[in-house]
């Protein structure tokens, strides 16, 4: 678990924990300045998060700091947009506004778990996948979806085993047939002269 203060307070992102790093380059670069006017020395600068989700750079390794803090005017400043709310607080992508990584307020303070993803893609299920290529694709049956996939035949799907664990509502109401109507028995009278 990568638990991350958001602080606005601070300057750089920094961290006192060398397994948090994807990659670092170990580099005497200073000191820097706590709140209480005490100094830890820099002993690096690297990256930290997920390759898969989302890389932060220019974070400091810092001797003996107890906590890891993300600033909030270096993620602005990385073009990163930073949303505050009551409970909780978002990093979206510079461009596309994607919600990339949802913190949690405790105790006043904002934390991050950069470990865990928001793909809330940050929360799609592979089981929500498929059915979303189902409702995609005309709503074609699971079995030809697999066909597509092992034929390769649709370009930018993805391999994923399509199985039909439930039922389509909408392939469902598709499917009914309206009931005939009922057989009135009508009589005709004819009048006669």
């Amino acid at each position: 678990m990568q638990q991350w203060y958001l602080d606005s307070g601070c300057s750089k992102h920094m961290t006192g924990d060398k397994s948090k790093f994807l990659s670092i380059s170990f580099k005497q670069e200073g000191h820097v300045t706590y709140g209480d006017n005490n100094k830890g020395r820099i002993l690096g600068r690297g990256s930290i998060g997920d390759k898969d989700i989302l890389v932060i750079h220019d974070v400091l390794y810092v001797e003996g700091l107890k906590h890891n803090l993300l600033s909030i005017s270096q993620l602005c400043d990385k073009g990163f947009q930073v949303i505050f709310k009551t409970n909780t607080c978002e990093i979206c992508l510079p461009n596309t506004k994607e919600v990339m990584l949802i913190g949690k307020r405790i105790n006043n303070v904002y934390l991050l778990d950069i470990s865990s993803p928001c793909s809330i893609s940050c929360l799609l299920s592979k089981q929500d996948e498929s059915w979303l290529w189902h409702r995609r694709i005309a709503h074609i049956h699971m079995n030809h979806l697999n066909k597509l996939i092992s034929r390769d035949l649709v370009i930018g799907l993805p391999k994923l085993k399509f199985e039909k664990d439930h039922v389509c509502e909408a392939c469902q109401k598709g499917k009914q047939v309206k009931n005939s109507f009922k057989i009135k028995k009508c009589c005709f009278f004819f009048k006669t002269s």
